[in-house]
């Protein structure tokens, strides 16, 4: 994912990539990494930003390293952009209490189709008693259910109190109902080699059903939602979770 943000970055003439950090190709030619025409090297420690005087970093890493990283962002004043998930309450006060001087933009998903998926969910759920999440991802992926099944889910739960209790008395095998989300909305989650980010949200009431999909083929689908950050969060005061915020939805 990174070298995909780089690419997106660089190919944008209102942006300038200065600087890249990843230990595991730490010291390598920054075009041999991304692609891009930059001949410096990619660094070791983020220490290179400050150096670089990047005003806005990207962060697509695993949870224990995006804490970390997005704490010491705010603390040297630079704008932070992040897709990870799975932070906890106590993630979001910490980044609450330390981006004063400088801003956050936290999103489970930068697609703007799938910001589109959860708001159409959202929009339903008040003309439906019952609704369950199914998420697919590649069989790379540490956390589930995903973090933008996650927020669908909340969100759903928030728009509406009416939901139909799980019929279900027996399980033959445990887990088959999938997990028990907010307001009772089960969530499957699918972790398949050939898939990218998939997920499909189906509603049902009397006599229908209403099924609400979105399909990342590409990482290259999360680059424009990915550049929208980058350029919205300078004023964007304080942390800002969902990139719904940017699109006014």
């Amino acid at each position: 994912m990174g070298s995909t943000v780089c690419r997106a970055v660089d190919a944008d003439p209102a942006l300038e990539l200065v600087a890249a950090v990843d230990p595991h190709h730490a010291g390598l030619d920054m075009r041999q990494v991304t692609g891009t025409d930059h001949a410096w090297q990619v660094a070791s420690a983020p220490s290179a930003f400050v150096e670089a005087g990047a005003q806005v970093v990207v962060d697509f890493t695993h949870l224990e390293a995006a804490r970390e990283n997005l704490l010491w962002l705010a603390g040297h004043g630079i704008h932070a952009v992040t897709g990870t998930t799975g932070f906890s309450e106590d993630d979001y006060r910490a980044f609450d209490a330390a981006f004063v001087s400088a801003n956050c933009v936290i999103a489970p998903n930068f697609a703007i189709g799938a910001v589109l998926m959860m708001r159409f969910a959202e929009l339903a759920a008040p003309y439906f008693e019952t609704a369950e999440i199914i998420e697919l991802h590649h069989d790379a992926k540490l956390d589930a259910p995903s973090g933008t099944a996650m927020l669908t889910a909340e969100r759903m739960a928030a728009a509406s109190a009416d939901w139909a209790p799980d019929p279900t008395r027996t399980e033959l095998l445990s887990g088959s109902r999938g997990g028990e989300g907010p307001a009772g909305i089960r969530m499957h989650s699918l972790r398949l080699r050939g898939m990218v980010a998939h997920q499909e949200v189906i509603l049902g009431t009397t006599g229908q059903t209403l099924s609400i999909r979105h399909d990342s083929y590409d990482r290259d689908s999360f680059m424009p939602g990915v550049v929208l950050a980058v350029k919205a969060v300078a004023d964007r005061p304080g942390v800002t979770v969902g990139l719904d915020a940017l699109l006014d939805l």
